[in-house]
């Protein structure tokens, strides 16, 4: 899709904000929707369908986290990117919002250049994962990439987004060797502040909730983490 056709609804509650926000991406050939809070956000997203969304956490009568969670919860809406966008800086605020299915988080004041960089990076990684098949099947494992679920021996195994996000990564490289820094790439998004270690942990928590399926997910020493193939 050329990056003219492609739709970024914005949501802050700073008019002075959404003019930057609607000039910059505009003018790098984006289509721009605008909302200046909660409800109107929601209602936006869902009826618009943008490619991706801009969305401040700290908005009136209903904060940017619980938007990001009804999104993600919405089957019309869960696959849409949604970055961040925060004057505040304290971690919790960011675990919070990759943990609820963030793609990437942008502090106040940021740089319009910046933030069109990390759009166009985000809307790469989404038409990628668009062009992969809605399931996935690898012996007892399915994964359900349309409807962001997982099932093991026909049961559905409940997983975080960051969680679903590292398994999906993991799935379509189809045996090759991620570095932890791809994965990082893949399930946080660039320039995010989650360090090696920290990926070592989801996949350990990711292993877990699969029970038997989990040894699908290979550590590969030295190198990174592999989905296993299907000979092995």
């Amino acid at each position: 899709m050329p990056k003219d056709s492609y739709k970024i609804l914005a949501v802050d509650d700073e008019a002075d904000i959404l003019k930057l926000l609607e000039y910059n991406l505009k003018k790098a050939g984006f289509r721009v929707v605008t909302a200046k809070d909660g409800p109107e956000g929601l209602h936006l997203a869902r009826r618009e369908r943008p490619n991706l969304i801009l969305l401040d956490i700290m908005l009136p009568d209903m904060d940017g986290a619980e938007i990001l969670k009804r999104l993600k919860t919405e089957d019309s809406t869960r696959h849409i990117p949604v970055v961040m966008l925060t004057a505040k800086g304290e971690e919790i605020d960011r675990v919070l919002g990759f943990e609820l299915g963030a793609e990437d988080y942008i502090t106040k004041p940021f740089s319009p250049r910046e933030l069109v960089l990390r759009v166009r990076a985000i809307l790469k990684r989404a038409s990628e994962t668009e062009a992969a098949p809605e399931i996935f099947t690898f012996k007892d494992l399915s994964i359900d990439f349309s409807r962001h679920r997982a099932f093991v021996k026909g049961a559905r195994i409940e997983l975080t987004a960051t969680e679903f996000k590292l398994l999906r990564a993991l799935a379509l490289a189809k045996g090759r060797v991620l570095t932890r820094e791809t994965v990082l790439d893949k399930a946080w998004g660039i320039d995010c502040f989650v360090t090696p270690r920290t990926v070592d942990t989801h996949v350990r928590r990711l292993r877990e909730k699969l029970k038997a399926a989990g040894k699908y997910i290979e550590t590969v020493r030295g190198a990174g983490y592999r989905f296993a193939e299907l000979g092995d």
